[in-house]
């Protein structure tokens, strides 16, 4: 699950106290809230112009993690996050916890399907999707 591309988009993670566990370091389900801000965050990078988050039109249909090497309170870490493919209803994506010192701490692979949230239905990835990702990303998706 450690893919070998770059990730363009980073953003730091501020440690907090209570994400800290009894054996001193962050607790694993807090990864994923990590994650979280990693996607949301390069969702709005990727596409500015959407202002509420029911504009993105996505939501989680599947998530793969592996949790490689603990992170401590006194670690500076980011979340990478990256998209793999882009399939007729879905998008993966792939996204890694380092440390400043490059160290990988966790992966993690996202499927986010297409949703209308009125019908209540999932739909097709749009192209306008599509293209902000290309553009980010400076490479093309197979279809």
């Amino acid at each position: 699950m450690v893919y070998e591309i770059q990730y363009k988009h980073s953003v730091p993670v501020q440690l907090r106290f209570n994400d800290i566990d009894s054996l001193g370091h962050v607790n694993n389900s807090i990864y994923f809230s990590f994650y979280d801000l990693g996607k949301i965050r390069y969702f709005s990078t990727v596409r500015p112009e959407m202002k509420e988050i029911r504009d993105i039109d996505l939501v989680v249909a599947n998530v793969n993690a592996n949790f490689l090497m603990p992170i401590f309170l006194q670690e500076n870490v980011s979340v990478q996050t990256t998209t793999v493919s882009i399939g007729n209803k879905s998008v993966k994506l792939a996204q890694q916890i380092v440390n400043d010192s490059g160290d990988i701490k966790a992966v993690c692979e996202t499927i986010l399907v297409g949703f209308d949230f009125k019908s209540g239905e999932t739909k097709l990835i749009s192209d306008e999707w599509r293209r902000a990702i290309e553009a980010y990303e400076g490479r093309t998706y197979a279809r």
